[in-house]
Formats: structure tokens, C-alpha cells, sequence
């Protein structure tokens, strides 16, 4: 018999359990994976981009998705809280561009050691197993059933995860553990995910990273988000971090409805830049359009570039006309990506959807439907956008969910 029984050892349920334990719980943490953290190794590029040192305005600002949910959650357990346990745990932490927070080793794997040990200091029992149901009475959740055996607690809590990454286990079967309880599943998408566009002059293109683009989400047209950094050319679409944050301002895919617009000479003006290629053709004179797009674009996007200008590669600079000009500034300012879809979800950074708020208490994180079962991390239906917001979403959440389901 167990005080509290956590469900997945991901970044929300190591947190759970340890909050759970410090709090003076007996705790058992039940994985299915044959070590913690095993999708908390890769993030960051495998350097794990633990949290962002911002404030809480700063927090709230960078979840598009049911942000208000996650504020009693949020103020209790900051950035800079986040900061302070992994510091205490002597990992030695840096902040980078964008206020992002790393280890200053630049290993993800000092982060999930620092957990581990800190489960082990506290006396967590873990054991390696896939639980199949929840043991409900009364609409109380009394313990979890696995393949092999029953265990009893006086509160669970499910921190298994989303749908994207099911390699490392978030595969979503939390939800089907969740459902058993009665709730709703809002359902999961790709959030924080890379985009399949229309245009398939691309793939000619792919593997080209621009580090210093300026990013505009069209919906139907409109404006509805813009960035500035880094864009990257895929087989089918468009990645990097200006394309991921884009993503998840798309509330639903829908057939020519979503554009992305690239400025690639943001530090020009539509006259700087006239005036820069109006250069570039004096100096070339008697020289091709193809020379002059290899000293204005890297070389990948001088074949695409042709294509969507109409403009043959061969073409003399003399004989380029004063509306192909235009065109081409105009493409160099605004080159317009239809979206066509999301990679697939199990690509995404993040799952959207997930258990519905409107059936968790903000305040505990408990559910409303059964009592004794809490939630924690990404099976929530909340997420933010990169820069290590939802990373600090799952540490915030495993801690009010240990802490309530401890004293509950």
C-alpha cells in the first residue's frame, strides 16, 4: 500500500514523485521504459533546454494553449525554482540566447541523472512495468493494475505523456487510462512541429538552415503570429525554431487556409534591397541571372529561386526587365509557403490535446470525475511554445500534482 502511486518517469512524473516524497509520502513511480527519462535525454538536441529564465508574465505570454489552467501551477513553481533544484542537485545551469537555460555541460543526461538521484535520496520504489487499468470504486481511484500485479495507493497520478515521440514511450496510453475514468481526450496533434507546404521546389532546398529569418503565419491571409531566427528547409516543408513556435498557432489544418511568408533580407528595406541587386547587376554586366543569385542567395535556393521568378538561370543580366526585377525583390521579401499539414505527430516536439482542463482542478490538478487520480505534464491538454516553456510546464505540474496528491 502506497501513499502515492505516479504513473510514467518523465520530467512531470519524476517531479511528481519527488514533491510527493518530500512531503512525506510513500511513493511508488511505475515505468514501462527500462530507464527515467528517456524522452528528457533527447530534448534540446540532447542538450535539454530545461527552462526559461523569465517571469511569470513572461511564462503566461508563451502558452497559446490553455495557458490560464496552468497559472496556480505556474506561480507556485517558477523558472527560477526549476533552476535552483537542478543547481541544488549540482548541476550548474547557463542561460542562453532567448533566456533559454541549459546545463553547462550541454548534457541532458546531467538533468535526468539529477532526478534519478534525487528519487533514490528520497526512497521512491520504482518498478518497470506497463500499467493496463486503473483501479476505480466509487469513482475513487484506489491503485493500478500492470500485466503482472495490483498496487494499491491512496492517490495516483498519470504523467505519461502525449503521442509524439512514442519511441520513448509517449504513446499515449495515459489517455486510454484516462478515458477509464470518464474523461474526455480533446484530441491530440502535432504541436511545436515542423510543416509540409504545397510548394515542392523544397526538397532542392532541403537541409538549408538560414539562421536569420523573419517568419509570418498567415491565416486566411491574416497575420496571426511573427519571428525571427532560424528556418530550415526540409524534403516536404519548412522546420527550425521560427517554424516550430508557428506551429502552434494552428489551431486546425484546413485545406488553403495557412501560409507562411519568409522575409530573407530582413535587414533591407523593399528599396535597400532593389538598389543592393541593381549593384549586383552593374557589377555583373554581361554575366547571368544565375551569377547574380549565387552572390544574393546561398546556393540552394538559386535553382528554386529561378523556378518561382520565371527567370531562366541562363538569362542575360542585360535582358532582365525592370517587372522581373520587382518580382524577384518581391520574392526575396516575401516568399510565400502555402501549408499543406503538420509532420506526423510522433515527429512533434510536443503533444496539443490531450485530458480536457475543463475536468481538472487547477488549483490541485486533480481530477474532477474521480477523486484520488491527478494529472501531470503533457497528457494535460496545454503546451507552449519552444525555449524551454514546456519543460518548465511538466516540472510545475509534477510538483502541485505530488504536493496535493500527497495531502490528500
Amino acid at each position: 500500500m502506497y501513499d502515492v502511486i505516479t504513473v510514467g518517469g518523465g520530467a512531470a512524473g519524476m517531479m511528481s514523485a519527488i514533491a510527493a516524497a518530500e512531503n512525506g509520502a510513500k511513493v511508488l513511480l511505475i515505468e514501462k521504459n527500462d530507464r527515467m527519462g528517456k524522452k528528457l535525454a533527447i530534448t534540446g538536441k540532447g542538450r535539454c533546454n530545461v527552462t526559461n529564465n523569465c517571469g511569470l508574465d513572461t511564462l503566461m505570454e508563451n502558452i497559446p494553449n490553455n495557458g490560464r489552467f496552468l497559472y496556480s501551477a505556474l506561480s507556485q513553481y517558477m523558472p527560477s525554482d526549476t533552476m535552483a533544484f537542478f543547481e541544488s542537485m549540482g548541476v550548474p545551469l547557463k542561460t542562453e540566447r532567448g533566456q533559454r537555460v541549459f546545463p553547462v555541460s550541454d548534457k541532458a543526461a546531467d538533468i535526468v541523472n539529477a532526478l534519478t538521484k534525487r528519487l533514490e535520496q528520497l526512497g521512491v520504489e520504482t518498478v518497470r512495468e506497463n500499467v493496463r487499468s486503473l483501479m476505480i470504486e466509487n469513482s475513487v481511484c484506489l491503485g493500478v493494475n500492470t500485466h503482472n500485479r495490483q498496487f494499491k495507493a491512496n492517490s495516483v497520478i498519470l504523467a505519461t505523456g502525449g503521442k509524439s515521440y512514442p519511441k520513448t514511450g509517449s504513446d499515449g496510453y495515459g489517455y486510454r487510462l484516462a478515458e477509464q475514468a470518464g474523461h474526455t481526450i480533446i484530441t491530440p496533434r502535432p504541436s511545436l512541429s515542423a510543416l509540409v507546404t504545397e510548394e515542392k521546389w523544397v526538397r532542392k532546398a532541403a537541409g538549408l538552415t538560414l539562421k536569420n529569418a523573419a517568419v509570418k503565419l498567415l491565416d486566411n491571409g491574416k497575420a496571426v503570429y511573427e519571428d525571427f531566427g532560424e528556418l530550415m528547409f526540409t524534403a516536404d516543408g519548412i522546420g527550425g525554431a521560427t517554424v516550430l513556435s508557428a506551429s502552434a498557432h494552428i489551431p486546425e489544418m484546413s485545406e488553403n487556409r495557412f501560409a507562411v511568408t519568409v522575409d530573407l533580407k530582413p535587414a533591407l528595406s523593399e528599396k535597400q534591397l532593389d538598389a543592393r541587386i541593381l549593384r549586383d547587376f552593374t557589377e555583373l554586366r554581361g554575366g547571368t541571372f544565375g551569377q547574380s543569385m549565387r552572390k544574393l542567395l546561398p546556393k540552394e535556393l538559386v535553382d528554386p529561386f529561378s523556378e518561382i521568378t520565371d527567370i531562366p538561370l541562363e538569362k542575360k543580366i542585360s535582358e532582365i526587365n525592370k517587372l522581373e526585377r520587382k518580382k524577384l525583390a518581391n520574392t526575396l521579401k516575401f516568399l510565400n509557403l502555402h501549408i499543406k499539414n503538420f509532420r506526423p505527430i510522433e515527429e512533434a516536439i510536443v503533444t496539443r490535446g490531450g485530458v480536457n482542463v475543463k475536468e481538472i482542478s487547477p488549483k490541485t490538478l486533480e481530477s474532477r470525475l474521480c477523486k484520488a487520480l491527478f494529472f501531470a505534464g503533457e497528457i494535460i491538454d496545454a503546451d507552449a511554445y519552444t525555449g524551454g516553456f514546456n519543460l518548465q510546464i511538466a516540472f510545475a505540474t509534477g510538483r502541485l500534482a505530488g504536493i496535493s496528491s500527497s495531502i490528500s
